[in-house]
């Protein structure tokens, strides 16, 4: 009972990490916000509030980031599959 007590801060703690995390992944790799992002930034582009190497750098760094969930995907997919 005394142990509860005493790690239970520390349990919340982990948990809300993991909340943290689980949304920081849910932003940086779920497929249709980068797609937004894209879609955002061409239009940016488009009405000059973004210059070209701004414009591109911004645009590889969110490719990169739509393979990479892709990947992601698709391993879980195969892990699915697998099971």
């Amino acid at each position: 009972m005394i142990h509860k007590l005493a790690t239970a801060p520390l349990n919340l703690v982990v948990k809300v990490g993991e909340k943290v995390k689980e949304e920081v992944d849910k932003e940086l790799y779920d497929l249709e916000t980068i797609q937004q992002k894209l879609v955002q930034l061409q239009m940016m582009y488009e009405l000059g509030e973004v210059d070209e190497k701004v414009f591109e750098e911004q645009e590889a760094v969110l490719l990169a980031r739509y393979e990479q969930a892709k990947r992601m995907e698709l391993e879980e997919i195969d892990e699915m599959m697998d099971s």
